[in-house]
């Protein structure tokens, strides 16, 4: 696989460079930082992009939907990821600044008008979706089918995944066979692709999704050379925890190989949390205690806003005072991020040094996916301080390791 040409900081438009400190304490000794800071560890965010690389037994298009900040999409680059799972126009311009050379994939059936035309003519974009057969013309009328793969997205899920990503997308398997000969029909490539849902929590989600694909595959008169597994590959949180990904891939391998498709056929896959989660923590202050109950600077509104949805309902965390970890008998207590809204409450109970106080700093870890991607500015509090930590021997907060409790 050639390495990925990277754009320069300059010519992408992103000259500036995050600050740096060698860890946490560092940086909140010399910041004491009144709103949230969000910490990006290089190291980390390198040795998820490689285990997943070398994991996936075929191509990893990174979703952008994940943890679209350029400073972590440049991590990635420089280590490895040259295929972009994206949802929209303003993705795939964001990637094509940051990697000429990378490819870039349009994977949604419903685009805003006139956006597949520009993702091919001023982007480049070979790769789009439809889930319906009234879909196929509009896209046609937009680009090249001749030098396009068109994928049909399928819809399948799992009770596995924590979200059902086929409630608004995809193709019934009956009717798949006639989808992919009307792409076939245009002069594109077909190809087929399904997402058994978010956050899996049992691998067997991907061959139960594969049997499916066996059955439809059968049903058409030619092979098939692509097949996108989609995303849903998990991370273990404190109180949820789910399987190691090495258990997935073999899911995908096994299945993938019983498949009737071309003899050069690759396998797709579209993580998104497995890569972006490790390499990231959010810096808070805390505001204010009432007993049991705190309040900080971050919250639904900002980077947590993910916890409102099911699966896990908090993060790893530790406490700083003075620029110091703070340690000793803990407590659980309720945290609240800082608006009036009334829902603006943290779901998970956490565990806390007992004598925590205003002013001390807690830090979140392994929140690098769907958090900066979501945040808002509602009532007025919002942060876009993101600094890199330097050291290799600083971890965040760690997730638990797939697989064990």
């Amino acid at each position: 696989m050639s390495t990925p040409v990277l754009r320069d900081a300059e010519s992408s438009g992103l000259a500036d460079q995050p600050e740096s400190f060698a860890d946490v304490g560092q940086l909140l000794r010399e910041l004491k930082p009144h709103n949230p800071v969000y910490c990006v560890f290089p190291h980390v965010y390198r040795e998820s992009t490689k285990a997943f690389l070398q994991g996936f037994p075929g191509r990893v298009l990174f979703g952008v939907k994940a943890n679209n900040d350029p400073r972590v999409l440049r991590l990635l680059i420089e280590s490895g990821i040259s295929h972009f799972d994206c949802a929209s126009l303003p993705e795939i311009e964001l990637t094509d600044r940051l990697c000429p050379s990378g490819t870039k994939y349009f994977m949604v059936p419903t685009r805003i008008r006139g956006a597949a035309r520009d993702a091919q003519r001023v982007h480049g974009v070979r790769h789009f979706m439809v889930d319906h057969v009234d879909g196929v013309a509009p896209l046609a009328n937009e680009i090249d089918m001749s030098k396009s793969i068109v994928f049909a997205r399928m819809a399948v899920h799992h009770k596995a995944a924590m979200s059902d990503l086929s409630v608004r997308f995809g193709a019934k398997p009956a009717d798949m066979p006639a989808l992919l000969q009307s792409i076939r029909d245009t002069g594109a490539e077909a190809a087929l692709a399904f997402n058994v849902g978010s956050s899996v929590t049992d691998p067997d989600a991907y061959r139960y999704a594969m049997n499916i694909t066996r059955e439809v595959l059968t049903k058409l008169p030619f092979r098939l050379r692509l097949l996108d597994v989609g995303g849903g590959y998990p991370k273990s949180y404190p109180g949820f925890t789910v399987p190691h990904l090495d258990e997935y891939f073999r899911a995908v391998t096994e299945s993938f190989a019983e498949l009737p498709l071309a003899d050069n056929a690759e396998v797709l896959g579209e993580p998104g949390r497995a890569i972006a989660a490790p390499g990231m923590s959010a810096v808070v202050e805390v505001l204010l205690r009432k007993q049991d109950r705190l309040f900080i600077n971050d919250g639904m509104h900002g980077v947590f806003w993910e916890l409102r949805y099911d699966g896990h309902d908090r993060y790893p965390v530790r406490t700083f005072r003075d620029g110091v970890l703070l340690a000793g008998e803990t407590a659980s207590f309720t945290v609240n991020g800082p608006t009036c809204d009334s829902e603006d409450t943290l779901p998970g109970k956490v565990e806390l040094p007992r004598d925590i106080r205003p002013g001390d700093y807690l830090e979140f870890g392994g929140i690098g996916a769907y958090s900066l991607s979501g945040r808002t500015d509602f009532n007025g509090y919002y942060s876009d301080r993101i600094v890199t930590i330097t050291s290799t021997a600083e971890f965040p907060p760690s997730l638990p390791q797939s697989g064990d409790g």
